[in-house]
């Protein structure tokens, strides 16, 4: 892996980014994550933006979303939306592309790289437009698979890809390591007093300050 040494922010597509862990046969182990990728340069951000079902007041995964909370990692939640369609079915809506796209503008003044964890094409008007302006857009997913996981037009407009298969080493979970692990790809977590609010106290990495920089 390049070693770019700007300041950079990482953007995790949670379900996805579990899902293509899972496809490759691993479970991702985020400190380990978090240090390798601090070593591209100055890590700013690091935000994992996943669907929760905001009804459930707990599940086995629950650690990961506390976890990844308290150790570096901004967690962005979105209530799972339940809906009928035309024909009376029940259907669900778990979807935050939208708030990971805004959240990934909203920080392109800040950064000169963004790594974006994800392999869906319809981030590709995102990449063009970070890298109109001046923000190189990496991108970590897989074309191990079979099919590929990553959207050839993503990984084209990319600037540099990544394939996760070629991380497994050093962004496995160990068999002893603690549960900082993605278990499923939808974290039910406790209700937060009847707010949709996004959890965000984890500790920021660097503060975006200009005067820090």
């Amino acid at each position: 892996m390049q070693n770019h040494r700007g300041r950079l922010a990482l953007f995790i597509d949670g379900v996805r980014f579990h899902a293509t862990a899972k496809t490759l046969g691993f479970e991702i182990d985020y400190k380990r994550l978090l240090d390798e990728f601090s070593e591209r340069g100055t890590l700013l951000r690091a935000f994992y933006y996943t669907t929760v079902m905001d009804e459930l007041e707990y599940c086995t995964v629950r650690p990961l979303v506390d976890w990844l909370d308290y150790n570096g990692f901004t967690v962005m939640t979105k209530p799972i939306k339940e809906f009928l369609d035309d024909a009376g079915r029940r259907r669900v809506k778990a979807n935050m592309d939208i708030d990971l796209a805004v959240g990934a503008m909203d920080i392109a003044d800040h950064v000169d790289e963004i790594v974006l964890f994800s392999g869906d094409g319809n981030f590709r008007p995102l990449v063009a437009a970070l890298q109109r302006r001046g923000v190189r857009v990496t991108i970590v997913s897989t074309i191990a698979s079979e099919p590929p996981i990553l959207a050839d037009e993503l990984r084209r407009q990319a600037d540099e890809f990544i394939d996760l298969a070629d991380l497994q080493a050093k962004l496995g979970r160990a068999p002893t390591t603690p549960r900082a692990t993605a278990q499923h790809p939808i974290i039910p977590v406790e209700r937060r007093r009847g707010t949709d609010r996004p959890a965000t106290r984890g500790p920021r990495l660097t503060d975006m300050n200009p005067e820090n920089e």
